[in-house]
């Protein structure tokens, strides 16, 4: 017997009835042979975590825009942190880890420049608007290597529906929304209050009680909550929730964030001009398409492309093109 059958016959025997069997995946777009040794969704895990998109989220802001510190998140570390959290749930609910942690690698991977301003920035000049969760779908089905990953229906789901108001059709996936909220709002507490943007006599002192007065103590709450809830509540109904208080606790813990951190705050000083940056590159390669690389699909138009090209960039490298292209450099002696 295979490797690969012998994991199969194991999440059959070990997994919850509600979860996700890699036996019984979908399939991908493009069939292919199964790998003699890794299950579909081990499979996933790994072609997202060598593909180049992931290799970038290192570069790519979380909240705060070219920290000289070197502990403040990135988008990779962000990625990371989603990981860990889901597969805690995962495991806890006896669904399927490997689809999870797939789903939360390449939750990000459409992610723009400069965090959400840079979302922001393209969603006002794209046509059609600019979502990076849908953004992180057309790069592992079109854009990765110009041709996608070909990933199993399953993880594309979860990564096209990790925020917004359609949930993933897996509970695997439905983790993946908490997850990623859970991991956001405690790090970007975490790295505010070493900013010194914000101070813990600050942070809300209801929700503390609730939640923990903690990093640590948060996020153990949160995730002991989901797992307890779900087990003894929403999985019957074929899906993941918090608890009505501990929910309710974290939606204020992230609307001071918003208030206090993510709009107006000095951690958000620097992205005007990083929304123009991105404005003024994009509009310089619609003016320029010689400039942009070769389109992947005889179907996308200038805008898709510039769209596409600007997207994929890391912070430094949108910094570079827009100092290439619009900064004056002195005349050689």
């Amino acid at each position: 017997m295979l490797l690969r059958q012998e994991a199969e016959k194991r999440e059959e025997s070990i997994l919850d009835s509600r979860a996700s069997l890699s036996s019984r995946t979908r399939g991908r777009a493009i069939p292919e042979q199964p790998c003699p040794i890794r299950t579909a969704y081990q499979r996933d895990r790994d072609r997202i975590i060598h593909c180049k998109a992931f290799r970038r989220l290192k570069h790519k802001t979380q909240v705060f825009i070219a920290p000289e510190g070197d502990h403040y998140r990135t988008r990779l570390t962000h990625t990371l942190e989603v990981a860990q959290i889901s597969r805690t749930i995962a495991r806890a609910l006896c669904l399927n880890e490997d689809l999870t942690e797939a789903i939360a690698l390449g939750h990000d991977l459409g992610h723009t420049p400069f965090g959400h301003s840079g979302e922001e920035a393209l969603n006002e000049v794209v046509p059609g608007g600019f979502k990076h969760n849908l953004q992180s779908l057309r790069v592992v089905e079109v854009l990765e290597d110009g041709r996608g990953l070909n990933l199993t229906w399953e993880v594309r789901d979860g990564i096209a529906h990790h925020t917004g108001a359609v949930k993933p059709r897996t509970l695997e996936g439905q983790i993946i929304c908490y997850a990623d909220r859970i991991a956001y709002i405690n790090h970007d507490i975490d790295d505010a209050l070493r900013a010194g943007i914000i101070t813990s006599e600050e942070l809300p002192g209801d929700c503390l009680k609730i939640l923990g007065s903690s990093h640590r103590q948060r996020i153990d709450t949160m995730v002991t909550d989901i797992i307890h809830y779900s087990w003894e509540h929403s999985l019957a109904q074929g899906r993941i929730a918090m608890s009505p208080d501990i929910q309710q606790a974290t939606d204020d813990l992230r609307s001071f964030l918003f208030k206090y951190v993510y709009i107006g705050s000095l951690a958000k000083v620097e992205e005007s001009k990083a929304k123009n940056l991105l404005k003024q590159l994009y509009n310089y390669y619609l003016a320029h398409p010689e400039a942009l690389p070769a389109p992947v699909s005889p179907e996308d138009d200038l805008p898709r492309r510039a769209c596409d090209y600007i997207a994929g960039m890391t912070d430094r490298y949108a910094v570079l093109q827009y100092n290439r292209l619009f900064v004056p450099t002195g005349f050689p002696s």
